[in-house]
């Protein structure tokens, strides 16, 4: 089957949906998304993904190009016409279409909505989780503003490119203080060698990370010690256990760091609690 993407107003073939040329999502990156897992047809965690696209939009000025209730139909008809089960609906907005110039459009200019679905290999990410996958790090290179879930990803291609040609799956980003942010695409958590899950304190510094959200206030019922308190590198490579967390797939295992094998190099018993419980609880 065709997939269909839905395109300001209409829903249209996937292979010839489109944009204008002078977009401002595709000239300046002036635009805001989504991403929502699918699972069983239901779109996971709906509700916080939404409360952050409009805080989005609204730290960039831009109004919804529809009502909120209207995009909330549109992503599930786009998941019903591409008949997704498992995957992904992603959502973009932009300023919409105005002439060149850096400074933002008349106000009567209209957002640009694009919305897409598509299945996902949830398999992949089982048997990846079974054996952990490898991070790297690299020095932080985003903007000041990685609380706002931006359409400008440049800096996060360059470091997912590089764990790629690093045969790793993630790259941590490392703020001046040696102080792990975040993943190029995902949240980084650690359990420390106190037994403590730590994951970096909200800021303007990081993504407010839904999956993230999620897994913190069930920490305390699976007996967890939870802080939101940043770590470095060396307490990294020193922690009993490592993961990353993200809409696409949960909770994911990390094994290694740089090379260096994390506890006995192995998945860890708290992630897999952890992991457990988020998808028993959606």
């Amino acid at each position: 089957m065709s997939r269909v993407a839905y395109v300001n107003g209409r829903y249209v073939p996937f292979a010839r949906a489109a944009v204008a040329i002078e977009d401002r999502g595709f000239q300046f990156a002036d635009g805001v998304y989504e991403v929502c897992a699918i699972r069983d047809g239901v779109l996971i965690d709906e509700e916080p993904h939404m409360a952050r696209l409009a805080r989005s939009l609204g730290e960039l000025k831009i109004a919804w190009p529809i009502g909120e209730r209207q995009v909330r139909h549109v992503m599930r008809e786009t998941v019903r016409r591409n008949r997704v089960l498992d995957g992904l609906v992603y959502l973009q907005i932009s300023r919409g279409v105005a002439r060149r110039d850096h400074g933002f459009p008349a106000a009567n200019v209209k957002p640009t909505l694009v919305v897409t679905a598509r299945a996902l290999d949830i398999g992949k990410y089982e048997a990846l989780n079974q054996k952990g996958v490898a991070v790297i790090t690299q020095p932080e290179s985003r903007w000041a503003r990685c609380d706002i879930k931006s359409t400008g990803l440049l800096a996060n291609v360059l470091a997912k490119q590089a764990a790629r040609e690093a045969g790793a799956f993630e790259c941590w980003f490392v703020d001046r203080d040696g102080l792990v942010t975040e993943g190029a695409s995902t949240t980084a958590w650690i359990v420390d060698e106190h037994g403590v899950l730590r994951t970096r304190a909200l800021s303007h510094a990081i993504l407010p990370g839904v999956t993230r959200g999620e897994i913190g206030p069930f920490c305390r019922q699976l007996g967890v010690n939870f802080e939101e308190r940043a770590f470095s590198i060396a307490e990294a490579k020193r922690a009993r256990e490592a993961f990353i967390s993200a809409a696409s797939f949960g909770v994911l295992s990390v094994t290694k760091i740089d090379g260096q094998a994390v506890g006995d190099g192995k998945p860890g018993t708290v992630t897999a609690r952890i992991g457990k419980e988020y998808w028993s609880t959606r």
